[in-house]
């Protein structure tokens, strides 16, 4: 076999190992509406796994939740319009979940939007708009009145601070957003996704939350955050109250093992994964502990 034949064979295989890998679970696949995890790290950079960010593809629409750094880019990895996401959650204002949101924003006028972002989250989400608008204003002038000519009101943004409730409603698409608990955030949201042939419920950065479990009830695909819980104790660079604070904001895979087991979503995908060196494995044992349904440990560009 040829240098080139090999080379070819062993891209093939590697795009055909991460497709079967996207399309692991009931859901892949699916015509109407289909998940697509953007970024399923932490606050940590790394490599493979980047910021925070889910995509609920409904047909041409593209719906996304939070805005992790390298949103765009990944958007772009994925084949989805880098200038046409439809409306974008976000679950609260923590800098991991957010710090995509100016390159959301202004990233997608230059690839050429027209139209304001529709932006749905908690109080805060018009000010921290504003103060990204003006931080760019230099920008905008240039890209408007320059040789550019970009359209005046692409970089625009039609904030909707929310409440708990129904926060979105249009084409056959019901968002619900549902408030969790996330330590001393006044308000972190998940939501529920209500869609063409299923629905999906995104957790949000959340300890193990009542409201979820309402929230999700008879849900298909639940994406939910995690942490290992045989993993916290605190490392010489961190603070002695590390274990405490993961107990307190975040859900570990054995207590969403728990969650999972009342729920009973038909796919578990677990995201925002703060791994400190657990395996896919673990995590998945750990949430098998109490949980028998079909359990997947997502990565980025995975579709379901």
């Amino acid at each position: 076999m040829s240098r080139r034949a090999i080379l070819l064979f062993s891209t093939v295989c590697s795009v055909a190992q991460q497709s079967v890998r996207g399309l692991q679970g009931s859901a892949a696949g699916h015509d109407s509406t289909v998940v697509v995890l953007l970024g399923t790290g932490n606050p940590r950079p790394e490599p493979d796994a980047s910021g925070p960010a889910t995509a609920i593809v409904v047909g041409s629409r593209v719906f996304l939740v939070d805005a992790g750094p390298g949103v765009e880019r990944r958007l772009a990895a994925a084949h989805l319009p880098t200038d046409g996401v439809t409306a974008l959650f976000i679950t609260h204002l923590h800098s991991d979940h957010t710090l995509g949101y100016p390159d959301l924003i202004f990233t997608s006028w230059v690839m050429g939007r027209k139209q304001p972002l529709a932006a749905y989250g908690p109080h805060g989400l018009r000010s921290m708009t504003d103060q990204l608008v003006a931080a760019w204003a230099e920008d905008i002038d240039v890209r408007t009145n320059g040789l550019e000519h970009r359209a005046p009101g692409g970089y625009r943004v039609d904030v909707h601070e929310i409440r708990p409730g129904v926060v979105y409603d249009s084409g056959g698409v019901r968002v619900t957003a549902f408030q969790v608990e996330h330590g001393t955030w006044r308000e972190a949201y998940g939501y529920r996704f209500d869609a063409p042939g299923r629905s999906v419920v995104i957790s949000g950065d959340t300890k193990p939350s009542e409201n979820l479990v309402r929230a999700a009830a008879g849900v298909d695909v639940l994406v939910h955050e995690v942490y290992p819980a045989d993993r916290t104790a605190p490392n010489p660079t961190e603070s002695p109250t590390w274990p405490q604070y993961v107990h307190e904001l975040h859900t570990s895979d054995v207590e969403l093992g728990q969650l999972a087991a009342r729920i009973q979503p038909k796919l578990l995908v677990l995201t925002h994964i703060i791994r400190r060196g657990a395996t896919d494995d673990e995590l998945l044992a750990n949430v098998r502990q109490s949980f028998a349904g079909h359990a997947v440990v997502g990565h980025d560009l995975d579709r379901y």
